[in-house]
């Protein structure tokens, strides 16, 4: 058989043998599987399948010091362990027939180790297919799970804030941080799982849909583009979103403004008498949350949705600091409340939640109001369609844009948002990109562009620094009473911050600095 770049390809394992991995107690002992990948979930997987009794090999092209680390820990569990791109084209040698791949999220379908598992008809799973797969098989806890383009991680930790309200044990995994098969084996089992799913996640459910996921209600809050170079197109991203809602047993939450969300819903090959159920921004019909005046209400849910609806919250209830609620905001917790209300989560609780919920950073956190100007990070909006749902919560707008585009344009954001804006302050690799947008859809509003040049023996700290005291003068001279200076970059930070969390707390920082002089001589000794 023809193999992987040149080599012999092994031959598939006991593909029957694989399609019986449905529960933890399924025949995983011997499994011959190979792990794609040793970051946080590459690890996690290999981890429980090491404690199942299957016979592991790790590969990873990378030799970082963290790498090391986890490559050390499973090596003493029993894995064999391979660092260095040499070993990611190809299963090592002598390894023998293949059972199984579980491939690390990020890896692309393209990588020439997945092709070939592939190609040589060995199965290839993400660590979501393995965690659902390493389910208890008696009394497992329900998953409700969600994707979308932008405001995944601030929606699931709010259903699971929603679930904790109401007294369930839960917690928030997936992509947003905790592996599911890490949260699989908390020794206090968890009633209910909120579960956050990347595109890259979706993509790589197994296709024997019959004993894949079947979560109790999912929901995909936006599509917009993202992550093309991965997928390849608009449609394949989109249809690997779509996966989200296979196999939902209850309710199948789409946002009514997106016609993409409803559409892949009437796509969705679900259990029988599961329901689609939108949420609005607007007044709901029946089946729907919505708002009606200032409160969040459900006729999805009570019994008596055709005469009457449930109140969840309040507006202000999802502004502790006063100040303005974002649109997508409003999304959030309407489809967070729709998949804790599927779960038998009562309104008190849905309430509680949101009071509760303290939101990840960098996402429309006010960082300071000096001089009746309001200085906002949202350095997690690292795309177009995050940026506008970002802009759209503010009037009078400092803007803070620019870093790696991805292969965006930016002229519909532009378009949609210039009104709003009072000025633009660029930097970042790809800002000529959006100050031609801008020339074209706004060439009334003043740009100003940062470059600070990477040099002078500055390590990253410093460079950063420097790069947004800068930022942040500009932007100051800029902004009027009233205004808001908006971090919302509409790119990536990989080309001067280490992430977009780096890249906030820079901005922050240098805000503090800013509207916080230090003291002068002598203040400390009073």
């Amino acid at each position: 058989m023809t193999g992987w770049l040149g080599h012999p390809a092994p031959r598939a394992g006991d593909t029957d043998r694989v399609r019986q991995l449905r529960s933890a107690a399924s025949p995983w002992a011997g499994l011959r599987t190979l792990v794609a990948g040793i970051g946080v979930s590459g690890f996690a997987a290999a981890d429980a399948l090491l404690e199942a009794g299957a016979e592991v090999v790790v590969v990873d092209a990378t030799r970082t010091e963290a790498a090391r680390d986890r490559a050390a820990l499973l090596e003493v569990l029993g894995a064999r362990v391979l660092l260095g791109p040499e070993h990611v084209h190809a299963p090592p040698d002598g390894y023998g027939a293949l059972d199984l791949v579980v491939t690390s999220p990020g890896w692309r379908p393209d990588a020439p180790l997945l092709a070939g598992a592939g190609l040589a008809g060995v199965p290839v799973w993400g660590d979501v297919e393995v965690a659902w797969r390493m389910r208890p098989e008696t009394g497992a806890a329900p998953w409700l799970t969600l994707t979308g383009t932008n405001g995944k991680t601030t929606t699931v930790e709010l259903v699971s804030s929603m679930l904790r309200a109401a007294g369930l044990r839960a917690t928030a995994a997936g992509n947003v941080g905790t592996p599911l098969v890490e949260a699989l084996r908390h020794p206090h089992a968890y009633e209910v799982l909120a579960v956050e799913l990347s595109s890259y996640q979706l993509h790589w459910l197994s296709t024997d849909t019959a004993a894949s996921l079947r979560p109790l209600a999912s929901a995909c809050l936006n599509v917009a583009p993202d992550h093309l170079d991965w997928h390849g197109s608009l449609e394949a991203y989109a249809a690997a979103k779509g996966r989200v809602y296979e196999n939902t047993e209850l309710a199948c939450v789409y946002n009514l403004a997106d016609e993409q969300t409803e559409a892949l819903v009437r796509e969705a090959d679900v259990v029988e008498g599961a329901r689609a159920v939108a949420f609005t921004r607007g007044i709901p019909r029946v089946g729907m949350l919505g708002v009606v005046e200032d409160v969040l209400c459900d006729r999805a849910f009570v019994e008596e949705r055709h005469s009457s609806a449930a109140e969840l919250c309040s507006l202000a209830d999802l502004s502790p600091d006063g100040g303005p609620v974002a649109p997508h905001t409003v999304d959030n917790v309407l489809a967070a409340a729709a998949l804790a209300r599927a779960a038998g989560v009562p309104q008190i609780a849905v309430r509680n939640g949101v009071r509760g919920f303290k939101p990840a950073p960098h996402r429309i956190a006010t960082v300071a109001v000096a001089g009746d100007v309001r200085w906002v990070d949202d350095s997690k909006a690292t795309n177009a369609h995050a940026a506008a749902a970002s802009l759209a919560a503010f009037e009078g707008v400092v803007w803070i844009a620019g870093g790696l585009a991805k292969g965006a344009t930016f002229d519909d954001l532009v378009a949609g948002a210039a009104r709003r804006l009072r000025a633009v302050v660029l930097l970042g690799a790809d800002r000529a990109l959006l100050a031609e947008a801008l020339a074209r859809h706004a060439p009334d509003v003043p740009v100003v562009e940062v470059d600070l040049d990477h040099a002078g023996g500055m390590d990253a700290e410093q460079f950063a620094s420097g790069l947004m005291d800068a930022v942040v003068a500009r932007a100051a001279d800029l902004a009027r009473p009233g205004d808001t200076v908006l971090l919302a970059p509409a790119c990536a930070s990989m080309d001067q911050f280490r992430d977009y969390g780096h890249r906030g707390d820079a901005f922050a920082a240098a805000v503090r600095r800013h509207v916080e002089p230090p003291a002068g001589p002598g203040a400390l000794d009073r």
